[in-house]
């Protein structure tokens, strides 16, 4: 990983906090959370030209031309955790559809799908922990008839957006 490793603990989270800016100055995150819920709804929004909701807007998180209302979900996969749970829906009502990604630990489109609320509905199981909503993003997801994959869809707005994936993530 390039000169990583010859880094200082401080210079590497710097280049983080940085990087964390950079990518917000983009318009690519919208928080200084984590970036994989932005990036989510970025490249939904960018992939399907929906427009993308107020942070605080309860129960959904975009809203195409046709007012259809999509709540964004993401995970992403790495060595250390391979679940497959988003995090909790709090209100299956409040949105249309849910649109859902799995990224690597890279962030590179893995699958992604766009899920009837209905089918959340049917598929989520109760955490009463956070008063909401579970729901796994299993690959038996995209076997339901009324579930349309996106994998590709979102592969090429990132790519569109810069983001090449065969790029060679070593040289980084």
């Amino acid at each position: 990983m390039g000169n990583l490793p010859k880094k200082s603990i401080y210079e590497l989270l710097a280049l983080h906090v940085d990087t964390m800016k950079e990518l917000r100055n983009r318009g690519v995150l919208r928080s200084g959370n984590i970036p994989t819920g932005d990036f989510a709804e970025h490249l939904f929004c960018e992939a399907f030209d929906w427009c993308q909701e107020r942070n605080s807007k309860k129960a959904y998180d975009a809203i195409n031309p046709e007012g259809i209302r999509f709540q964004i979900k993401a995970r992403r996969l790495h060595s250390r955790n391979r679940s497959r749970q988003l995090s909790s829906i709090r209100s299956i009502k409040g949105f249309d559809f849910l649109a859902a990604v799995l990224f690597d630990e890279y962030y590179r489109v893995t699958r992604a799908a766009i899920i009837p609320s209905r089918v959340v509905s049917e598929l989520a199981t109760d955490d009463r922990h956070v008063n909401g909503k579970r729901f796994l993003l299993v690959d038996a997801v995209w076997n339901k008839s009324e579930v349309e994959d996106v994998t590709e869809t979102l592969r090429e707005a990132a790519y569109n957006l810069g983001y090449d994936p065969a790029s060679d993530l070593e040289q980084v």
